[in-house]
């Protein structure tokens, strides 16, 4: 994630489009393609396996001496955020998607776009946000002491620097999954069904919760899924507000107190919830392509529930206040704060930031782009169930929370880059250090494997809809798999292609933990920039790279509101 930490959009996307990837093409070669995804596989495997023997080992870190120290607050406080931050999206998405899509009230349809709009907001990026508005120097607190006479101590204000305030944060950030897919599945539903319930004599709210909320369960819960793998991977937000979570735990471990074993088990108890969501999210949604009812019912525009003039004000506010909170107050407050000289000032640093996620986002892009066209053309030639089960594990990148990447990435990495070091100096003379380990390809690396996902969604999607039979023709006529890919495929694939390298640009440009972990020590991005900036309570210096993450988010978030009206 999201999809992410971060525009964590790719599950979404996943969800919205399923795992739709054509006609299967079998012909010669495809052998060779279902290698290649293998291979593939391996590599995006290595992580999840380097962590699961870790959990097996002993040594410093072993899971009976986190038991009786961290283990359980992690365990607590990261179960208790999800519940809440899962409750209040669940409840704000399933509200505004029913609002939006059973009534009519003016400015419907602005809104029904708008509500998706938070998802442009790397949730890291609302904590800083809050907390500066919120905090005791932040101009709700000074601005409510210069209208009452107040002075500290004199009134109570809720502390934003804390669980509670992580919660919401995420929660109003995140909770466009769940209203992406509720709204879909509220759309869909039989007008008949809810219809039958209110000539029965069933009031609207009790006709939606007998009727309407039973049939568009399923989709919630997928949408919450992709909510709570989102918090569970979240460290931004953990870590600004200090709440202790697995994320933070792992990244404390690892960087701050270079316990390496420690921050593995951590990592391997991480990956038990994380197969627990990738489970639950994959049986929702066989839940949702098996729940065909109706799909054709709603023909007219006209709502569900007629209301009233007061009614559709108070309807208006409850869609208004989500894209407030969520979107309107937080860039209203980024774009206040560029305005200023001091943030104008410290401007001129941002070439340098700039370069280095231009770079970073671009080489990622085209190796995301590169394999997913691989795994596409591969799932397309092979009807093996040795070749699916390779392009899932592959594919599984997105749902590994940024942290436990990382440090499943360097574990088996590390022992790697020493072996070849050895060997080069034994060899070759070589009298320097490491080769891989601290470099920009180690970063490369597990950014192509965390957002290989997202590539390979939007590739997979524009190849369904080659028909089948150029592939036929072209094979008729001897041309190999290698020439078909590369003078039928590729250019009709060319606008998949590009959107999926966009795609993955941004996702790229907006990862926080997996950076902060593996970059370089002189490499800095605008994401782990705003971190430090904002850690350091430089806020108004971090406002316009701020921005830049904002705006670049806005063109996944408007695709992902496309496939959902779809």
């Amino acid at each position: 994630m999201a999809l992410s930490a971060n525009l964590p959009v790719g599950r979404l996307r996943r969800t919205a489009s399923g795992a739709a990837s054509g006609p299967a093409r079998g012909g010669a070669g495809a052998g060779g393609w279902t290698l290649a995804a293998l291979a593939l596989a391996a590599l995006v495997g290595m992580p999840i396996a380097a962590i699961a023997l870790a959990a097996l080992g002993g040594g410093g870190g072993s899971l009976t001496a986190l038991a009786g120290t961290v283990l359980p607050t992690y365990i607590a406080n990261t179960a208790l955020l999800m519940a809440l931050a899962g409750g209040i999206a669940a409840v704000m998405g399933t509200g505004t998607a029913w609002l939006v899509a059973a009534t009519r009230f003016p400015g419907r349809r602005v809104l029904s776009w708008a509500l998706v709009l938070p998802l442009a907001l790397p949730a890291y990026l609302a904590a800083y946000i809050y907390a500066g508005l919120l905090d005791f120097a932040g101009p709700v607190q000074t601005g409510l002491r210069a209208a009452t006479g107040w002075s500290a101590g004199d009134y109570w204000f809720p502390d934003i620097r804390s669980l509670g305030g992580g919660a919401l944060v995420l929660g109003f950030v995140l909770y466009p999954y769940v209203y992406l897919l509720a709204r879909t599945a509220f759309a869909t539903q039989s007008r008949t069904q809810f219809r039958a319930a209110r000539s029965l004599g069933a009031a609207p709210a009790r006709a939606f919760w007998r009727v309407a909320l039973p049939a568009a369960r399923p989709a919630i819960a997928g949408g919450l899924a992709l909510v709570l793998m989102e918090v569970l991977a979240d460290f931004g937000v953990a870590e600004y507000f200090a709440i202790p979570t697995f994320s933070t735990g792992i990244f404390r471990s690892w960087l701050a107190m270079g316990d390496k074993p420690a921050a593995l088990k951590l990592a391997a108890v991480m990956l038990v919830f994380v197969i627990a969501l990738v489970a639950w999210e994959a049986h929702t949604r066989r839940g949702r392509s098996d729940s065909r009812d109706g799909l054709a019912a709603r023909a007219t525009d006209e709502p569900l529930v007629h209301l009233s003039p007061g009614g559709k004000a108070l309807v208006f506010l409850a869609c208004l206040v989500p894209v407030l909170l969520g979107f309107v107050v937080p860039a209203g407050y980024l774009v206040s704060l560029a305005m200023t000289p001091v943030a104008q000032g410290s401007a001129g640093e941002l070439a340098t930031y700039l370069r280095s996620s231009l770079w970073l986002g671009c080489v990622a892009a085209a190796l995301c782009v590169a394999a997913a066209l691989l795994l596409a053309f591969a799932r397309a030639r092979s009807t093996s169930r040795l070749t699916a089960g390779a392009i899932r594990l592959a594919t599984l990148g997105y749902a590994l929370p940024g942290a436990l990447l990382a440090v499943g990435l360097l574990a088996p990495l590390g022992a790697f880059d020493i072996a070849l070091t050895r060997a080069a100096r034994d060899s070759l003379g070589w009298s320097g250090g490491l080769l891989l380990t601290g470099t920009s390809a180690v970063l490369v690396y597990a950014l192509g494997v965390r957002f290989m996902t997202v590539a390979y969604n939007t590739v997979s999607g524009g190849l369904a809809r080659i028909p089948p039979g150029l592939d036929a023709a072209a094979r008729s006529l001897g041309a190999g798999p290698s020439r078909v890919l590369a003078r039928i495929y590729a250019p009709l694939l060319v606008p998949s292609l590009a959107g999926a390298a966009a795609l993955v640009f941004i996702d790229t440009l907006r990862e926080l933990p997996a950076t902060l972990i593996l970059r370089p020590f002189n490499l800095e991005t605008l994401a782990t920039r705003t971190y430090r900036l904002a850690g350091d309570e430089r806020l108004v210096e971090a406002a316009i790279p701020a921005l830049i993450l904002l705006a670049a988010g806005l063109l996944p978030v408007l695709v992902l509101n496309r496939l959902g009206k779809r």
